[in-house]
Protein backbone atom coordinates (compact mmCIF):
# COMPACT_ATOMS: atom_id res chain seq x y z
CA UNK A 1 0.00 0.00 0.00
CA UNK A 2 1.47 3.36 -1.03
CA UNK A 3 1.94 6.18 1.48
CA UNK A 4 -1.00 8.52 2.13
CA UNK A 5 -0.87 12.06 0.81
CA UNK A 6 0.10 14.42 3.64
CA UNK A 7 -2.74 16.20 5.44
CA UNK A 8 -1.16 17.71 8.57
CA UNK A 9 -3.05 18.86 11.67
CA UNK A 10 -6.70 19.83 11.29
CA UNK A 11 -10.04 20.31 13.01
CA UNK A 12 -13.60 19.19 12.46
CA UNK A 13 -15.44 22.09 10.80
CA UNK A 14 -18.77 22.94 12.45
CA UNK A 15 -21.00 25.98 11.74
CA UNK A 16 -20.84 27.02 15.41
CA UNK A 17 -17.05 27.52 15.23
CA UNK A 18 -16.73 28.50 11.56
CA UNK A 19 -15.33 31.97 12.31
CA UNK A 20 -12.84 30.60 14.83
CA UNK A 21 -11.67 27.91 12.41
CA UNK A 22 -10.92 30.54 9.76
CA UNK A 23 -8.70 32.39 12.24
CA UNK A 24 -6.79 29.37 13.61
CA UNK A 25 -3.06 29.69 13.01
CA UNK A 26 -1.35 27.06 10.88
CA UNK A 27 -4.46 24.96 10.23
CA UNK A 28 -3.72 22.44 7.48
CA UNK A 29 -7.12 20.90 6.78
CA UNK A 30 -10.67 20.40 7.99
CA UNK A 31 -13.20 17.59 8.03
CA UNK A 32 -16.93 18.15 7.53
CA UNK A 33 -19.89 15.92 8.37
CA UNK A 34 -20.94 14.94 4.86
CA UNK A 35 -24.67 14.81 5.58
CA UNK A 36 -24.64 18.40 6.92
CA UNK A 37 -23.58 20.11 3.70
CA UNK A 38 -25.18 20.61 0.31
CA UNK A 39 -22.71 20.49 -2.62
CA UNK A 40 -24.41 23.31 -4.52
CA UNK A 41 -24.76 25.57 -1.47
CA UNK A 42 -21.62 25.32 0.62
CA UNK A 43 -21.52 27.59 3.67
CA UNK A 44 -19.64 30.77 2.86
CA UNK A 45 -17.04 30.15 5.57
CA UNK A 46 -16.31 26.68 4.21
CA UNK A 47 -16.04 28.10 0.70
CA UNK A 48 -13.50 30.66 1.86
CA UNK A 49 -11.37 27.91 3.40
CA UNK A 50 -11.44 26.00 0.15
CA UNK A 51 -10.51 29.09 -1.86
CA UNK A 52 -7.41 29.65 0.22
CA UNK A 53 -6.25 26.06 -0.30
CA UNK A 54 -7.37 24.36 2.90
CA UNK A 55 -8.06 20.73 2.15
CA UNK A 56 -11.55 19.48 3.10
CA UNK A 57 -12.50 15.84 3.73
CA UNK A 58 -16.17 14.71 3.96
CA UNK A 59 -16.87 12.38 6.89
CA UNK A 60 -20.04 10.30 6.54
CA UNK A 61 -22.15 9.12 9.47
CA UNK A 62 -25.21 7.47 7.91
CA UNK A 63 -24.10 4.75 5.47
CA UNK A 64 -24.15 1.98 8.05
CA UNK A 65 -21.68 -0.22 6.17
CA UNK A 66 -21.71 -2.72 9.05
CA UNK A 67 -25.45 -3.23 8.68
CA UNK A 68 -27.04 -6.32 7.20
CA UNK A 69 -28.41 -4.47 4.16
CA UNK A 70 -26.32 -3.49 1.17
CA UNK A 71 -25.40 0.20 1.05
CA UNK A 72 -28.07 2.60 -0.19
CA UNK A 73 -27.06 3.72 -3.73
CA UNK A 74 -28.53 7.18 -3.11
CA UNK A 75 -26.48 7.66 0.05
CA UNK A 76 -23.35 6.49 -1.76
CA UNK A 77 -24.04 8.88 -4.64
CA UNK A 78 -24.59 11.75 -2.20
CA UNK A 79 -21.29 11.03 -0.41
CA UNK A 80 -19.44 10.86 -3.72
CA UNK A 81 -21.06 14.11 -4.87
CA UNK A 82 -19.75 15.87 -1.78
CA UNK A 83 -16.24 14.52 -2.33
CA UNK A 84 -16.22 15.92 -5.86
CA UNK A 85 -17.71 19.27 -4.80
CA UNK A 86 -15.04 19.69 -2.12
CA UNK A 87 -12.13 18.43 -4.21
CA UNK A 88 -11.52 15.88 -1.48
CA UNK A 89 -8.66 13.37 -1.68
CA UNK A 90 -10.76 10.70 0.08
CA UNK A 91 -13.98 10.15 2.02
CA UNK A 92 -14.41 8.50 5.40
CA UNK A 93 -17.13 6.54 7.16
CA UNK A 94 -17.48 4.19 10.14
CA UNK A 95 -17.37 0.49 10.93
CA UNK A 96 -20.85 0.48 12.41
CA UNK A 97 -24.52 -0.21 11.84
CA UNK A 98 -27.11 2.52 12.24
CA UNK A 99 -30.43 0.99 11.14
CA UNK A 100 -32.37 -2.16 10.40
CA UNK A 101 -34.88 -2.71 7.61
CA UNK A 102 -36.97 -5.42 9.24
CA UNK A 103 -38.30 -3.89 11.39
CA UNK A 104 -37.59 -0.41 10.02
CA UNK A 105 -35.66 1.28 12.84
CA UNK A 106 -33.04 4.04 13.01
CA UNK A 107 -30.55 4.22 15.86
CA UNK A 108 -29.52 7.80 15.20
CA UNK A 109 -26.13 6.66 16.43
CA UNK A 110 -23.13 4.51 15.44
CA UNK A 111 -23.51 1.04 16.95
CA UNK A 112 -20.81 -1.67 17.04
CA UNK A 113 -20.96 -4.64 14.72
CA UNK A 114 -20.34 -8.12 16.16
CA UNK A 115 -16.80 -9.28 15.45
CA UNK A 116 -17.91 -12.53 13.86
CA UNK A 117 -17.22 -14.21 10.52
CA UNK A 118 -20.74 -13.47 9.30
CA UNK A 119 -20.50 -9.78 10.20
CA UNK A 120 -17.05 -9.50 8.62
CA UNK A 121 -18.26 -11.12 5.38
CA UNK A 122 -21.18 -8.68 5.22
CA UNK A 123 -18.98 -5.69 6.02
CA UNK A 124 -16.38 -6.63 3.40
CA UNK A 125 -18.99 -6.97 0.67
CA UNK A 126 -20.59 -3.67 1.66
CA UNK A 127 -17.20 -1.97 1.61
CA UNK A 128 -16.48 -3.27 -1.88
CA UNK A 129 -19.85 -1.98 -3.08
CA UNK A 130 -19.05 1.43 -1.61
CA UNK A 131 -15.55 1.47 -3.11
CA UNK A 132 -16.96 0.70 -6.56
CA UNK A 133 -19.49 3.53 -6.27
CA UNK A 134 -17.28 6.28 -4.82
CA UNK A 135 -15.10 8.52 -7.00
CA UNK A 136 -12.28 8.70 -4.41
CA UNK A 137 -10.77 6.18 -1.97
CA UNK A 138 -12.58 5.25 1.24
CA UNK A 139 -11.26 5.03 4.81
CA UNK A 140 -13.19 3.56 7.74
CA UNK A 141 -13.13 4.58 11.40
CA UNK A 142 -13.12 2.36 14.47
CA UNK A 143 -16.01 3.43 16.71
CA UNK A 144 -16.51 3.95 20.43
CA UNK A 145 -18.85 1.47 22.12
CA UNK A 146 -20.65 1.19 25.44
CA UNK A 147 -21.09 -2.59 25.26
CA UNK A 148 -19.73 -5.77 23.67
CA UNK A 149 -21.53 -8.38 21.62
CA UNK A 150 -21.69 -11.91 23.07
CA UNK A 151 -20.04 -14.73 21.15
CA UNK A 152 -17.47 -12.67 19.26
CA UNK A 153 -14.96 -14.69 17.25
CA UNK A 154 -12.18 -12.14 16.68
CA UNK A 155 -10.36 -9.39 18.50
CA UNK A 156 -10.57 -5.81 17.27
CA UNK A 157 -7.09 -6.11 15.80
CA UNK A 158 -7.90 -9.31 13.93
CA UNK A 159 -11.19 -7.89 12.64
CA UNK A 160 -9.61 -4.68 11.32
CA UNK A 161 -6.62 -6.49 9.84
CA UNK A 162 -8.72 -8.93 7.89
CA UNK A 163 -11.01 -6.12 6.72
CA UNK A 164 -8.01 -4.30 5.25
CA UNK A 165 -6.51 -7.44 3.70
CA UNK A 166 -9.77 -8.43 2.02
CA UNK A 167 -10.84 -5.02 0.71
CA UNK A 168 -7.77 -2.77 0.55
CA UNK A 169 -9.70 -0.13 2.50
CA UNK A 170 -7.77 2.38 4.58
CA UNK A 171 -8.28 2.95 8.31
CA UNK A 172 -9.16 6.10 10.20
CA UNK A 173 -8.01 5.40 13.75
CA UNK A 174 -9.72 7.38 16.50
CA UNK A 175 -7.45 7.19 19.54
CA UNK A 176 -10.25 8.57 21.76
CA UNK A 177 -12.35 5.60 20.69
CA UNK A 178 -9.50 3.26 21.63
CA UNK A 179 -9.60 4.76 25.12
CA UNK A 180 -13.40 4.50 25.26
CA UNK A 181 -13.22 0.82 24.42
CA UNK A 182 -10.48 0.27 27.01
CA UNK A 183 -12.78 1.61 29.74
CA UNK A 184 -16.04 0.15 28.48
CA UNK A 185 -14.97 -3.15 26.94
CA UNK A 186 -11.62 -3.91 28.56
CA UNK A 187 -9.68 -3.73 25.29
CA UNK A 188 -5.98 -2.88 25.27
CA UNK A 189 -5.29 0.09 22.93
CA UNK A 190 -1.61 -0.78 22.55
CA UNK A 191 -2.58 -4.33 21.59
CA UNK A 192 -4.93 -3.01 18.91
CA UNK A 193 -2.22 -0.69 17.53
CA UNK A 194 0.28 -3.57 17.51
CA UNK A 195 -2.13 -5.85 15.65
CA UNK A 196 -3.52 -3.63 12.89
CA UNK A 197 -1.79 -2.82 9.57
CA UNK A 198 -0.69 0.76 10.25
CA UNK A 199 0.53 1.06 6.67
CA UNK A 200 -3.19 1.34 5.86
CA UNK A 201 -3.63 4.36 8.14
CA UNK A 202 -5.37 7.27 6.43
CA UNK A 203 -5.41 9.68 9.38
CA UNK A 204 -6.19 9.97 13.09
CA UNK A 205 -9.02 11.43 15.19
CA UNK A 206 -8.51 12.95 18.64
CA UNK A 207 -11.47 13.95 20.86
CA UNK A 208 -12.62 14.44 24.42
CA UNK A 209 -15.12 12.63 26.60
CA UNK A 210 -16.09 12.07 30.20
CA UNK A 211 -16.35 9.12 32.60
CA UNK A 212 -19.55 8.66 34.60
CA UNK A 213 -20.18 5.67 36.83
CA UNK A 214 -17.38 3.62 35.33
CA UNK A 215 -18.56 4.23 31.75
CA UNK A 216 -16.66 6.44 29.33
CA UNK A 217 -18.90 8.62 27.16
CA UNK A 218 -17.29 9.75 23.91
CA UNK A 219 -19.02 13.14 23.97
CA UNK A 220 -16.85 15.27 21.67
CA UNK A 221 -17.99 18.03 24.05
CA UNK A 222 -15.14 17.96 26.58
CA UNK A 223 -11.43 18.84 26.40
CA UNK A 224 -9.07 16.17 25.12
CA UNK A 225 -7.77 14.40 28.24
CA UNK A 226 -4.08 13.54 28.76
CA UNK A 227 -4.85 9.82 28.47
CA UNK A 228 -6.02 10.32 24.86
CA UNK A 229 -2.94 12.38 24.01
CA UNK A 230 -0.88 9.53 25.47
CA UNK A 231 -2.53 7.16 23.00
CA UNK A 232 -1.74 9.57 20.17
CA UNK A 233 1.91 9.35 21.28
CA UNK A 234 1.63 5.52 21.33
CA UNK A 235 0.39 5.58 17.74
CA UNK A 236 3.03 8.08 16.64
CA UNK A 237 5.73 5.85 18.13
CA UNK A 238 4.72 3.23 15.59
CA UNK A 239 3.99 5.33 12.49
CA UNK A 240 4.02 8.92 11.22
CA UNK A 241 0.32 9.64 10.54
CA UNK A 242 -0.45 11.58 7.38
CA UNK A 243 -3.00 13.62 9.30
CA UNK A 244 -4.37 14.20 12.80
CA UNK A 245 -7.73 15.89 13.39
CA UNK A 246 -9.34 17.38 16.50
CA UNK A 247 -13.08 16.68 16.82
CA UNK A 248 -15.47 18.90 18.79
CA UNK A 249 -19.24 18.62 18.27
CA UNK A 250 -20.85 20.40 21.21
CA UNK A 251 -20.28 22.78 24.13
CA UNK A 252 -17.76 24.63 21.99
CA UNK A 253 -14.99 26.35 23.97
CA UNK A 254 -13.41 29.75 23.31
CA UNK A 255 -11.19 30.04 20.26
CA UNK A 256 -8.05 30.16 22.39
CA UNK A 257 -8.92 26.78 23.93
CA UNK A 258 -9.35 25.18 20.50
CA UNK A 259 -6.01 26.63 19.43
CA UNK A 260 -4.43 25.28 22.62
CA UNK A 261 -5.71 21.75 21.93
CA UNK A 262 -4.29 21.86 18.40
CA UNK A 263 -0.97 23.03 19.83
CA UNK A 264 -1.01 20.13 22.32
CA UNK A 265 -1.56 17.69 19.44
CA UNK A 266 1.37 19.16 17.49
CA UNK A 267 3.59 18.98 20.55
CA UNK A 268 2.78 15.30 21.08
CA UNK A 269 3.58 14.52 17.45
CA UNK A 270 6.88 16.39 17.37
CA UNK A 271 8.01 15.23 20.84
CA UNK A 272 7.32 11.59 20.00
CA UNK A 273 9.10 11.97 16.67
CA UNK A 274 12.21 13.39 18.36
CA UNK A 275 12.25 10.60 20.93
CA UNK A 276 11.79 7.92 18.28
CA UNK A 277 13.52 9.06 15.09
CA UNK A 278 13.04 5.64 13.49
CA UNK A 279 9.29 5.58 14.14
CA UNK A 280 8.50 4.40 10.63
CA UNK A 281 10.73 1.32 10.85
CA UNK A 282 8.18 -1.03 12.52
CA UNK A 283 5.76 -0.25 9.70
CA UNK A 284 8.32 -1.29 7.08
CA UNK A 285 9.09 -4.50 8.95
CA UNK A 286 5.40 -5.31 9.37
CA UNK A 287 4.69 -4.80 5.68
CA UNK A 288 7.78 -6.73 4.63
CA UNK A 289 6.69 -9.67 6.76
CA UNK A 290 3.21 -9.58 5.28
CA UNK A 291 4.31 -8.90 1.69
CA UNK A 292 7.95 -9.46 0.57
CA UNK A 293 7.49 -6.95 -2.26
CA UNK A 294 6.63 -4.21 0.20
CA UNK A 295 10.24 -3.31 0.83
CA UNK A 296 10.56 -1.99 -2.72
CA UNK A 297 10.80 1.71 -3.43
CA UNK A 298 7.46 3.60 -3.62
CA UNK A 299 5.99 3.81 -7.09
CA UNK A 300 6.87 6.84 -9.14
CA UNK A 301 4.70 9.79 -8.34
CA UNK A 302 3.70 8.57 -4.89
CA UNK A 303 3.84 11.42 -2.38
CA UNK A 304 5.86 10.40 0.69
CA UNK A 305 4.29 10.73 4.11
CA UNK A 306 5.95 13.85 5.44
CA UNK A 307 8.14 13.05 8.42
CA UNK A 308 8.85 9.42 7.57
CA UNK A 309 12.18 10.17 5.90
CA UNK A 310 13.58 12.18 8.82
CA UNK A 311 11.42 11.00 11.71
CA UNK A 312 9.64 14.36 12.01
CA UNK A 313 6.08 14.63 13.20
CA UNK A 314 3.35 16.77 11.68
CA UNK A 315 4.83 20.27 11.48
CA UNK A 316 2.99 23.39 12.63
CA UNK A 317 1.48 24.91 9.50
CA UNK A 318 2.83 22.18 7.20
CA UNK A 319 1.00 20.39 4.44
CA UNK A 320 0.00 23.13 1.98
CA UNK A 321 2.32 22.60 -0.94
CA UNK A 322 1.83 24.75 -4.01
CA UNK A 323 0.63 21.74 -5.99
CA UNK A 324 -1.94 20.74 -3.35
CA UNK A 325 -3.24 24.29 -3.03
CA UNK A 326 -3.56 24.63 -6.79
CA UNK A 327 -5.39 21.33 -7.14
CA UNK A 328 -7.73 22.13 -4.28
CA UNK A 329 -8.47 25.61 -5.61
CA UNK A 330 -9.16 24.16 -9.03
CA UNK A 331 -11.60 21.67 -7.54
CA UNK A 332 -9.65 18.60 -8.61
CA UNK A 333 -9.17 15.94 -5.93
CA UNK A 334 -5.54 15.16 -5.19
CA UNK A 335 -5.30 11.38 -5.51
CA UNK A 336 -4.53 9.42 -2.39
CA UNK A 337 -1.86 6.84 -3.01
CA UNK A 338 -3.03 3.32 -2.54
CA UNK A 339 -5.78 1.08 -3.87
CA UNK A 340 -8.42 2.88 -5.84
CA UNK A 341 -12.13 2.51 -5.33
CA UNK A 342 -13.18 -1.10 -5.44
CA UNK A 343 -9.68 -2.55 -5.36
CA UNK A 344 -9.11 -5.39 -2.95
CA UNK A 345 -5.96 -6.75 -1.43
CA UNK A 346 -5.10 -10.10 -2.98
CA UNK A 347 -4.52 -13.08 -0.68
CA UNK A 348 -1.05 -14.59 -0.56
CA UNK A 349 -0.34 -17.41 -2.92
CA UNK A 350 -1.60 -20.70 -1.63
CA UNK A 351 -3.83 -19.16 1.00
CA UNK A 352 -7.31 -20.52 1.38
CA UNK A 353 -9.91 -17.99 0.17
CA UNK A 354 -12.01 -16.50 2.94
CA UNK A 355 -15.65 -17.48 3.13
CA UNK A 356 -17.60 -15.05 1.04
CA UNK A 357 -14.46 -13.30 -0.23
CA UNK A 358 -15.09 -14.04 -3.91
CA UNK A 359 -18.85 -14.26 -4.11
CA UNK A 360 -20.00 -11.84 -1.42
CA UNK A 361 -21.38 -12.49 2.00
CA UNK A 362 -24.29 -14.66 0.92
CA UNK A 363 -27.90 -14.11 1.89
CA UNK A 364 -27.76 -16.58 4.77
CA UNK A 365 -25.02 -14.56 6.48
CA UNK A 366 -26.91 -11.33 5.86
CA UNK A 367 -30.04 -12.85 7.35
CA UNK A 368 -28.22 -13.99 10.48
CA UNK A 369 -26.57 -10.60 10.95
CA UNK A 370 -29.85 -8.82 10.25
CA UNK A 371 -31.78 -10.82 12.83
CA UNK A 372 -29.15 -10.22 15.50
CA UNK A 373 -28.93 -6.50 14.79
CA UNK A 374 -32.72 -6.11 14.67
CA UNK A 375 -33.14 -7.83 18.04
CA UNK A 376 -30.52 -5.54 19.60
CA UNK A 377 -31.78 -2.31 18.04
CA UNK A 378 -35.37 -3.13 18.99
CA UNK A 379 -34.23 -3.51 22.60
CA UNK A 380 -32.39 -0.20 22.43
CA UNK A 381 -35.11 1.96 20.88
CA UNK A 382 -38.41 0.08 21.04
CA UNK A 383 -38.39 -1.45 24.52
CA UNK A 384 -38.32 -5.11 23.48
CA UNK A 385 -36.43 -7.64 25.68
CA UNK A 386 -32.63 -7.49 25.67
CA UNK A 387 -31.20 -10.40 23.64
CA UNK A 388 -29.49 -13.16 25.56
CA UNK A 389 -25.83 -12.65 26.43
CA UNK A 390 -25.68 -8.84 26.50
CA UNK A 391 -24.75 -6.92 29.63
CA UNK A 392 -28.18 -5.62 30.62
CA UNK A 393 -26.80 -2.78 32.73
CA UNK A 394 -24.76 -1.52 29.79
CA UNK A 395 -27.74 -1.84 27.46
CA UNK A 396 -29.76 0.34 29.85
CA UNK A 397 -26.99 2.94 29.73
CA UNK A 398 -27.09 2.81 25.93
CA UNK A 399 -30.89 3.16 25.89
CA UNK A 400 -30.69 6.32 27.99
CA UNK A 401 -27.82 7.69 25.92
CA UNK A 402 -29.69 7.12 22.64
CA UNK A 403 -32.84 8.80 23.93
CA UNK A 404 -30.86 11.78 25.25
CA UNK A 405 -28.95 12.15 21.99
CA UNK A 406 -32.17 11.94 20.01
CA UNK A 407 -33.71 14.73 22.09
CA UNK A 408 -30.60 16.88 21.76
CA UNK A 409 -30.27 16.47 18.00
CA UNK A 410 -33.97 17.16 17.37
CA UNK A 411 -33.58 20.30 19.51
CA UNK A 412 -30.74 21.39 17.21
CA UNK A 413 -32.57 20.48 14.01
CA UNK A 414 -35.75 22.24 15.18
CA UNK A 415 -34.71 24.84 17.79
CA UNK A 416 -38.15 26.49 17.61
CA UNK A 417 -39.72 23.55 19.45
CA UNK A 418 -38.11 24.42 22.80
CA UNK A 419 -39.45 27.96 22.55
CA UNK A 420 -42.95 26.83 21.63
CA UNK A 421 -43.04 24.36 24.53
CA UNK A 422 -41.79 26.82 27.12
CA UNK A 423 -38.08 26.11 27.35
CA UNK A 424 -35.49 23.33 27.32
CA UNK A 425 -36.82 21.41 30.34
CA UNK A 426 -40.49 21.16 29.20
CA UNK A 427 -39.34 20.30 25.68
CA UNK A 428 -37.03 17.55 26.92
CA UNK A 429 -39.65 16.04 29.21
CA UNK A 430 -42.23 15.97 26.41
CA UNK A 431 -39.79 14.56 23.85
CA UNK A 432 -38.49 11.76 26.07
CA UNK A 433 -42.07 10.72 26.85
CA UNK A 434 -42.82 10.66 23.12
CA UNK A 435 -39.62 8.74 22.30
CA UNK A 436 -40.46 5.88 24.68
CA UNK A 437 -43.28 4.72 22.44
CA UNK A 438 -42.11 6.01 19.06
CA UNK A 439 -38.83 4.59 17.71
CA UNK A 440 -37.18 6.67 15.03
CA UNK A 441 -37.75 5.24 11.55
CA UNK A 442 -36.23 8.03 9.45
CA UNK A 443 -33.91 10.97 10.04
CA UNK A 444 -33.96 13.59 12.77
CA UNK A 445 -35.92 16.14 10.71
CA UNK A 446 -38.70 13.62 10.19
CA UNK A 447 -38.50 12.83 13.89
CA UNK A 448 -39.07 16.50 14.75
CA UNK A 449 -42.19 16.59 12.56
CA UNK A 450 -43.49 13.32 14.02
CA UNK A 451 -42.96 14.68 17.54
CA UNK A 452 -44.92 17.84 16.73
CA UNK A 453 -47.75 15.82 15.18
CA UNK A 454 -47.75 13.52 18.23
CA UNK A 455 -48.31 16.54 20.47
CA UNK A 456 -51.05 17.99 18.25
CA UNK A 457 -52.91 14.67 18.19
CA UNK A 458 -53.07 14.88 21.98
CA UNK A 459 -54.21 18.54 21.87
CA UNK A 460 -50.87 19.63 23.30
CA UNK A 461 -49.39 21.95 24.34
CA UNK A 462 -52.21 22.89 26.70
CA UNK A 463 -51.80 26.61 26.08
CA UNK A 464 -53.94 27.50 23.00
CA UNK A 465 -51.47 30.12 21.78
CA UNK A 466 -48.58 27.66 21.97
CA UNK A 467 -50.68 25.03 20.20
CA UNK A 468 -51.43 27.48 17.38
CA UNK A 469 -47.71 28.25 17.04
CA UNK A 470 -46.89 24.53 16.93
CA UNK A 471 -49.62 23.95 14.33
CA UNK A 472 -48.22 26.72 12.14
CA UNK A 473 -44.68 25.36 12.57
CA UNK A 474 -45.76 21.84 11.64
CA UNK A 475 -47.83 22.98 8.65
CA UNK A 476 -45.01 25.09 7.24
CA UNK A 477 -42.60 22.16 7.25
CA UNK A 478 -44.90 19.23 6.56
CA UNK A 479 -46.65 20.92 3.67
CA UNK A 480 -50.04 19.65 4.81
CA UNK A 481 -52.82 20.44 7.21
CA UNK A 482 -52.50 18.94 10.68
CA UNK A 483 -55.03 16.23 11.55
CA UNK A 484 -58.55 17.54 12.21
CA UNK A 485 -59.85 17.32 15.77
CA UNK A 486 -62.02 14.25 15.04
CA UNK A 487 -58.99 12.48 13.52
CA UNK A 488 -56.89 13.38 16.53
CA UNK A 489 -59.50 11.95 18.88
CA UNK A 490 -59.73 8.76 16.83
CA UNK A 491 -55.97 8.27 16.86
CA UNK A 492 -55.76 8.99 20.58
CA UNK A 493 -58.51 6.46 21.32
CA UNK A 494 -56.85 3.85 19.11
CA UNK A 495 -53.57 4.41 20.93
CA UNK A 496 -55.20 3.96 24.34
CA UNK A 497 -57.00 0.81 23.18
CA UNK A 498 -53.69 -0.66 22.00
Amino acid sequence: MKPMAHLGVGIGWRPEIADAVERLDGLDWVEVVAENICPGHLPEALGRLRERGTRIVPHGVSLGLGGADRPDPEKLAALGERAVALGAPLVTEHIAFVRTSSPLLEAGHLLPVPRTRDALDVLCENVRIAQDALPVPLALENIAALFSWPGEEMTEGQFLTELVERTGVRLLIDVANLHTNRVNRGEDPAGVLDAIPLEALAYVHVAGGVERGGVWHDTHAHPVPPVVLDLLAELRSRVAPAGVLLERDDDFPPEAELAGELTAIREVLTATARALPQAAAPDTEREAARNPAAGAEPEAGAEPVRGQEHGAGAEHGAGKTGQAAAQTAAGAPEPVSGPGPGSAAKPEAGAEPEAGAEHGAGEAARTRVGLAQAALLSALVAGTPVPEGFDRARIRVQVRALAAKRADVVAKVAPELSGILGGRAPYREAFLAYAKGRPMTAGYRRDALDFAEHLLIQDLPADPAARRRLTAWWRERAGARPPRRIVRWARALAGRAA
